[in-house]
């Protein structure tokens, strides 16, 4: 099993889509790597001779792949909640931050449900705030 960027990819399948375990390197990426390290995309990764995964590794190291791609992007979403921009607040508070919805869905982002009990009115005014008794109304007969 060939190691390319720390991880190892599988053996069996072609190398444009092995090349997609790799964080970072989707399927775009793969054949614009392989056409730069001039290897055929259609070959299997067990076929692949040690000059062709050498110039596969050297094509793969121009880009930011896994550590260092996390990294780039944990210290954007950093600056975004620093600067306290709309994105960033978003991320912060765990809500969508590209304009989806909120009233209904986003469980990804929000997690489990929280139900909220329904509550007659007399069970929820003693646990607001204590009522004062009011002083019982003069009646004509007591003056």
């Amino acid at each position: 099993m060939p190691r390319l960027s720390g991880i190892d990819i599988p053996n069996e399948k072609r190398i444009d889509i092995s090349l997609t375990y790799i964080y970072g390197i989707g399927e775009k990426v793969a054949h614009d790597l392989l056409k730069k390290a001039k290897v055929d995309p259609s070959i299997r990764t067990k076929n692949l001779t040690g000059e062709e995964l050498k110039n596969i590794q050297a094509a793969i190291e121009t880009l930011p792949t896994e550590g260092e791609l996390r990294k780039i992007i944990r210290d954007n979403i950093e600056t975004l909640k620093r600067i306290q921009a709309y994105r960033g607040v978003r991320h912060s508070m765990g809500l969508p931050v590209r304009g989806q919805r909120t009233r209904t869905n986003a469980r990804t982002r929000k997690g489990k449900r929280k139900t909220i009990g329904a509550i007659s009115k007399e069970a929820a005014t003693p646990a607001a705030a204590p009522v004062a008794k009011a002083a019982p109304a003069k009646t004509t007969a007591q003056k």
